[in-house]
């Protein structure tokens, strides 16, 4: 039992140190079998082991250990007491250090020394610690000796500095210097501090190393100040001391000022130590960081970290991945680990700190706001703000809107993420979770760009992180899916296909969430059920045989089901679902000659799949057309974007030029035959032909079948099997497709449609549309809408041929939908409640159609007009609509309604009715981008024969203004809906959801840097209309340019090449302020788009910098402004040259020019009509005042002008005149001139920086100089409310009278300050000037009172709040300038506007007074101050002679 416990006992004082506890292992072991024999003891008979043994302490030779008999403590007393009562004292010290150094000289005896003393007590008896310490630990804790004890060592160290570590590890002068630590008193520390410095200079690295971090553990506090300084020497001189040096520093208690030394002598060093040095040295900075210096110090260490210097490649980490494979790189791979390792430690000790320390984490965040320049940005930042979402709650949402604000910004590229990802994919791995979180908080933003970056998250997270991270991504991708969230929905929808081509494999394995969405398509768009479809069956027809086979039989299910509802919404997934599967099925996947035949006999089942596919669909949609007519567009969509195998592509082309031929087709010399209301024609035709041969559209016989007898048709539709008229436009778009495919693009085979006539009756009504009846009016409509689709379609298919015969019948085409288009506004006019035949089937048409007609039709009767159009709109719906409506009749009730087409038709004062085809453009059919290469064709007009026609072939194609107006319409749309910045057209989403995009269906399946592509390669020639029609303006001269006086046809074609100028520069302006060329992807296109314009001035073979293209583009622009034909061109003109400003670097030198610009359209007589007529006049005006003001040089001179020059001009002129300096200003348009202005002076004065102390007297004059101009344009359009009364004027007055005064308290009273000793006469005019103002603002809250105008009244207590702290703040300033004399209070009375006094309050004296300050000059100028408070403003504008600083606190 005894033996256990001293077991145990040796077992504890191996804690001692270290090296103590590497040596007593072996030899502890065997101290069961110890022995004492007398030959082990020390005999020496020096006072030295005499004392030692009379105190209680055995010395042992060898390798045994020395025996303490007695209790640590009483040993230490007993020798202490030996020694101090000694009759030698103190001459007894000496020979007992003597007698030690002299046993200490043999190595074992040295070594016993030094390890810890074995204990001969039981535990239970003693009263000490549970380990025993060394001698030489035991002797250092009596005062007497210490100091020559320690003399000793110091001077036994160097005789194992270099010494190797012995065979059981000690090393000696390691365990030495142990012998120092965590000693309960140090009788000489100074000394001591020394010895220990002067050993480290002379130790070799490897003992510096561990010298350095025992000073903690030796020295005392009072020499943490003194080891500093010479560790701080050593460490200028010695960078691989680092580590030890900052690891001490970090538990010394030492001065900021010097750690703030430290700290920037280590930042110098921080690009150049090793890695695994650097997170010591980082934890070191950031624990020396305090709250003042926090933001500079994590400024210069973002600065000099380069963690992804010392971070492998991606490429070279691959090529290691594959040696260490071979087993050719282990040395490599574990040095690559090791960097890892060290990497992961530093962002640890970071995150450490982030997580502590709020202030670090406040001054990161603020450190990476303050970056600028987008080139300054680095990798580190972006997962630094990472890290901190993660990491830190307290600043979580700081670290948020600075990532928000980059990304708005355009700091933070793509091609930053990717690298941040690529770079700390490691540390970033780690906070996954908090990553996706921050992903799905930027799906809900409204910002396109926040929600681009959280799709990147995602894509990054699942290209880079594991396989459970990617599960996570595919789980949060289909939440957002799921939401209902339109924008969330189509972005990640865009995510899941961009992972499926980016890792198909690891999208397989997770195929199972993403086959969830099938639960969710009834609340998907068209669009966002095709996407889904795509996903899905990429996912389960991949090429490997036999995977995913689970979810091809889901979607089959699904697919059947939806097919055999009666319900159109789920016909429609149904088929928008099959024809997806199909395309994917049938791709072409051309075999190679060495693939297997297994895979060839795949293809070969998957064609027979897809080819009963389709006749399933065929079959399920042939009864409707409105299932056919989507059926013929999925279908054509598909066979443009994916390519089909051939045996596929063939089938179906014969199919479906069969179908086509036998249904609409019929000879020419065919009659038709049939009971119709007018007589039918082959009109149309483009080429004679004779009786005997040629081809016809057989449309009236069609429709007419349908039209009128719809109810006998249907017993005969299964015999029939006839094709309905209305799918004709979208059956033949997949007609020439499937042509175009098989025929690299020729459409030889089917020419013959682009030229051959229609039967048709005659479409123009002339003098008989008033003796038409209902029915026929509705049946000639209708016949026209098909016909306009049906060339529409045509034009869409032969646009792009190359022969000059085809080109001319293009162009007469397109003159052919000109005249459709009048023939239409003159049906439309006298049926407001007709509903067109449908041209494009989804559920934003399906939404809208059966709304629309109830809605106008409510309206009409309402009105009590034209009561019997009703049966009309009953007879329309029944031709257009009756099988979707017989099909899902239940959901039109339910679904929100869309714009009504006759919603903004207006009625003349004749009672005629104006129709703009604008509000039918959902039953177009649509053009596709192609069509305007059309544009290339030269223009010609009679006033014009321009010799350089834009010719491509011997005969001369002409390009008339009114086929030039409707193409740049068609144009002008597809880009507005496309590159309007999505946050812009979310009013409109959330007004009528979908019909924004109603027509636009193709143009979404194309991305939108394809669409400015094609758009850039239209500048050259739109660039020649351009200048052709700024021409024609310029030769009818100025005097010309209204056209009142004109006769009609030259008026009407002057106001189309008018309308064709306006959508030329509106479609410049919609091109040039396209957002995404800020992306560094999309520059090229902005480069393509400006050396087209600059090469209209000047060709230049050599590429110019961006800043020349847009000056030199600029310049080209800004020439067409001489011959502007009406206001709107000339703001369209405005905004282009803006939006180039704005992509360059220095728009100041730019900037005069715009502000000269907009003031010559302020100057200018425009044609008389535009004022009234058109309703977005105001909003154009106001734009165009905000452009003058915010460009001028001096806008505080430009609103004088206006308001001191042309408002007294309008004013003194008739009523219906306007100012002749401003023709612009009227009556009518006073409120906008008036609104701005105020609004411009108030952003003016508080641009304006307070007056400080420290400026000069220079600054302080123009300072002063600038505000008595703000104050004089103030007081001149404040007392313009005594003219002009309204309510928008007194509102303005009110509104931004407060928010002058403001900003005179904070920007200007400051200045005053300082000024009033040098400039007294000068700021007691202004004073006196603005007194005036407040004194007519007091009289407005007044006015407001009286008339109880709530929408007034409610400004007036913050106005009224304002102008008592003006009061104070005045006073206050003539205190501090010891002229309190200029200062007196007294009574102000209640006013109107005109001046009256308010009678009610009068009589209430005693609660409507206030008190009024005064500010004069008594000594030099007399005001008569004493009798004038009273006195106010005469209505008719003459100036008060009142010098009151007045307010009222009446209420």
């Amino acid at each position: 039992m005894v033996s256990k416990r001293r077991r145990l006992d040796s077992e504890n004082r191996e804690t001692v140190t270290e090296d103590a506890s590497k040596i007593m292992k072996q030899p502890l072991s065997k101290l069961a079998r110890k022995s004492y024999d007398s030959h082990e003891v020390e005999e020496n008979g020096s006072i030295f082991v005499r004392l030692l043994k009379t105190s209680g302490l055995t010395l042992k030779t060898g390798e045994n250990q020395n025996q303490l008999g007695v209790d640590q403590i009483i040993f230490q007393r007993k020798l202490f007491q030996a020694l101090r009562k000694h009759p030698s004292y103190p001459k007894i010290i000496e020979e007992f250090v003597n007698g030690l150094e002299s046993y200490i000289e043999d190595c074992d005896c040295l070594r016993n020394c030094l390890l810890s003393c074995e204990r001969l007590q039981d535990e239970e008896a003693s009263t000490g610690t549970f380990y025993s310490k060394s001698l030489i630990k035991l002797l250092l804790g009596i005062d007497i000796l210490q100091p020559a004890i320690i003399k000793m060592l110091f001077e036994k160290v160097p005789q194992f500095l270099f010494e190797n570590e012995s065979n059981d590890g000690i090393n000696m002068s390691r365990l030495i210097i142990n012998q120092l630590k965590w000693l309960d008193r140090i009788v000489d520390s100074k000394d001591l501090t020394a010895q220990m410095m002067q050993l480290i200079s002379v130790a070799p690295l490897n003992l510096q190393h561990d010298f350095i971090t025992s000073l903690p553990e030796i020295l005392v506090d009072s020499q943490h100040a003194n080891v500093g300084k010479e560790l701080s020497k050593l460490l200028a001189q010695n960078t691989s001391l680092t580590v030890p040096i900052l690891d001490v520093f970090s538990s010394l208690r030492l001065d900021s000022n010097f750690l703030s030394e430290i700290r920037q002598l280590v930042m110098g060093k921080l690009s150049s130590v090793q890695l695994e040095d650097l997170p010591v040295i980082v934890k070191f900075i950031l624990h020396s960081v305090t709250d003042t210096t926090s933001l500079e110090v994590i400024s210069e260490l973002r600065e000099k970290l380069n963690v992804q210097h010392f971070i492998l490649p991606s490429r070279v980490q691959a090529s290691q991945s594959k040696l260490k494979s071979k087993g050719l790189a282990s040395s490599s791979g574990n040095q690559e680990n090791s960097d890892k390792d060290c990497v992961l430690l530093v962002f640890d000790v970071i995150k450490s700190a982030i997580r502590y320390e709020k202030a670090i984490s406040e001054a990161w965040i603020k450190a990476i706001e303050r970056i600028e320049s987008v080139t300054e940005h680095k990798a580190l930042d972006v997962a630094m703000l990472l890290i901190i979402y993660s990491t830190s709650t307290q600043t979580k949402k700081g670290s948020e809107k600075v990532l928000r604000n980059k990304i708005q910004s355009g700091c933070i590229q793509e091609q930053l993420l990717e690298g941040t990802f690529s770079t700390h994919y490691m540390v970033l791995k780690d906070i996954c979770p908090s990553i996706l979180l921050l992903a799905q908080t930027l799906f809900h933003s409204q910002d396109q760009r926040i929600i681009l970056f959280g799709s990147l998250l995602y894509k990054y997270a699942f290209k880079f992180f594991d396989t459970y991270c990617q599960q996570e991504v595919v789980g949060a991708l289909v939440t957002h899916v799921c939401s209902g969230n339109e924008a969330e929905v189509d972005t990640a929808l865009d995510v899941l296909l961009e992972l499926i081509a980016l890792n198909p494999s690891a999208m397989r394995l997770n195929a199972v969430f993403v086959k969830g969405i099938l639960d969710y398509l009834e609340t998907m768009s068209p669009q966002q059920i095709r996407k889904i479809f795509c996903i899905l069956s990429t996912l389960a027809f991949s090429q490997q045989p036999g995977t995913s086979n689970h979810i091809q039989d889901e979607m089959h299910l699904v697919i059947r089901k939806q097919l055999s509802s009666t319900v159109f919404k789920y016909k429609l997934i149904g088929i928008i679902g099959a024809v997806t599967m199909a395309g994917i099925m049938a791709e072409d996947r051309s075999v190679p000659s060495n693939s297997t035949q297994r895979r060839a006999d795949l293809s070969s089942e998957w064609c027979t799949q897809v080819t009963s596919l389709l006749q399933l669909v065929h079959s399920c949609t042939e009864h409707s057309p409105w299932a056919s007519s989507l059926y013929y567009d999925e279908f054509a969509n598909l066979i443009q974007e994916r390519k089909l195998a051939p045996k596929t592509l063939e089938w179906v082309g014969q199919t479906i030029f069969n179908d086509f031929q036998d249904a609409f087709v019929v000879d020419f010399c065919a009659i038709p035959e049939g009971d119709f209301p007018f007589p039918v024609k082959a009109l149309y035709g483009l080429e004679e032909s004779s009786t005997q041969d040629g081809i016809v559209i057989n449309l009236l016989p069609l429709f007419f079948q349908e039209f009128a007898g719809v109810s006998q048709m249907t017993s005969q539709e299964s015999s029939q099997k006839s094709m309905s008229s209305l799918c004709l436009a979208s059956h033949f778009r997949l007609l020439r497709l499937c042509v175009a495919r098989q025929h690299n693009g020729n459409l030889d085979e089917i020419d013959g449609l682009l030229d051959c006539p229609l039967f048709l009756p005659d479409l123009e009504p002339g003098e008989k549309l008033e003796s038409m009846s209902a029915k026929e009016r509705s049946l000639m409509c209708s016949l026209t809408f098909l016909t306009f689709n049906w060339f529409r379609e045509v034009v869409n298919a032969f646009c792009q041929q190359t022969s000059p015969e085809m080109k001319g019948k293009v162009l007469s085409r397109l003159k052919d939908l000109v005249e459709l288009q009048e023939i239409l506004e003159k049906y439309l006019a006298v049926i407001p409640d007709y509903v067109p035949p449908f041209a494009n089937v989804d559920m934003d048409t399906l939404d809208m159609i059966p709304k629309s007609s109830s809605a106008v039709s409510t309206k009409n009767r309402n009105k009590g007009k034209m009561g019997g159009r009703k049966q009309k709109a009953d007879i329309s719906k029944a031709s257009s609509t009756e099988t979707l409506l017989t099909e899902d009749t239940s959901e039109c009730d339910t679904v929100t309604s869309g714009r009504s087409p006759v919603e903004k038709e207006s009625a003349g004062k004749e009672g005629k009715t104006f129709v703009s085809l604008q509000n039918y453009h959902a039953f177009f059919r649509e053009l596709d981008i192609e069509v305007f290469s059309i544009l290339h064709s030269g223009l010609v007009t009679k006033f014009i024969l321009d010799t350089e026609m834009h010719t491509e072939a011997t005969e001369v194609v002409q390009l008339g203004p009114a086929e030039l107006l409707f193409l740049l319409e068609d144009l002008s749309q597809k880009l507005e809906n496309v590159l309007t910045p999505s946050f812009a057209k979310r009013l409109c989403f959330l007004k009528n959801k979908g019909n924004r995009n109603i027509g636009f269906s193709h143009l979404h399946q194309r991305s939108v840097q394809d669409i400015v592509h094609c758009v850039v390669q239209l500048l050259t020639p739109m660039c020649n209309h351009l200048e052709n029609i700024h021409n024609y303006f310029q030769s009818l001269g100025a005097e010309h340019l209204s056209v009142d006086d004109k006769p009609r046809v030259k008026a009407q074609e002057q106001h189309t090449m008018s309308s064709c100028y306006q959508k030329l520069l509106q479609i410049f302006y919609t091109l040039f302020a396209w957002k995404g060329f800020t992306h560094h992807s999309n520059l090229h296109l902005l480069h393509s788009a400006l050396e087209v314009l600059t090469s209209r001035l000047k060709q230049t073979e050599q590429e110019q910098p961006l800043e020349e293209l847009i000056s030199q583009s600029f310049n080209y622009l800004q020439n067409f402004h001489h011959c502007i034909p009406n206001f709107q061109c000339g703001l369209y003109l405005l905004r282009l040259l803006m939006t180039l400003l704005e992509k360059s670097a220095a728009p100041t030198q730019k900037k005069e020019k715009l502000a000269t610009l907009a003031k010559q359209l302020l100057c200018r007589a425009w044609p008389h009509g535009e004022k009234e007529k058109n309703t977005n006049f105001n909003d154009h005006l106001h734009d165009l005042l905000c452009i003058y003001l915010e460009h001028t040089d001096n806008v505080l001179k430009a609103i004088e002008e206006i308001a001191g020059v042309g408002v007294p001009e309008l004013v003194n002129a008739p009523k219906d005149a306007s100012s002749s300096t401003f023709p612009m200003l009227t009556r009518h348009t006073f409120v906008i001139f008036f609104r701005v202005m105020m609004a411009e002076l108030e952003k003016t004065v508080k641009s304006l920086q307070a007056g400080t102390a420290t400026d000069s007297q220079q600054v302080h004059e123009e300072k002063l100089l600038y505000w008595n101009m703000a104050v004089r344009d103030f007081s001149i359009l404040i007392n313009l409310m005594k003219v002009f009364d309204s309510y928008p004027v007194l509102h303005v007055c009110l509104k931004y009278g407060r928010h002058f005064v403001e900003a005179f308290l904070k920007q200007c009273m400051p200045l005053l300050d300082f000024c009033f000793r040098k400039h007294r006469e000068d700021v007691l005019s202004l004073l006196e000037t603005l007194q005036r103002n407040t004194r007519l603002l007091h009289h407005l809250c007044g006015h407001s009172k009286i008339h109880q105008d709530t929408r007034l009244t409610k400004h007036v207590p913050l106005l009224k709040k304002s102008l008592e702290l003006l009061v104070c703040r005045v006073k206050a300033m003539l205190v501090l300038n010891n002229c309190r004399e200029a200062f007196w209070l007294g009574t102000l009375k209640n006013r109107d506007l005109q001046g009256e006094e308010i009678v009610s309050q009068h009589l209430s004296s005693p609660e409507s007074t206030s008190e009024d300050s005064e500010s004069g000059m008594t000594s030099h100028v007399s005001r008569d101050r004493a009798t004038q408070d009273g006195e106010d403003e005469a209505s008719d504008g003459q100036k008060d002679q009142d010098n009151d600083e007045s307010d009222d606190s009446s209420d």
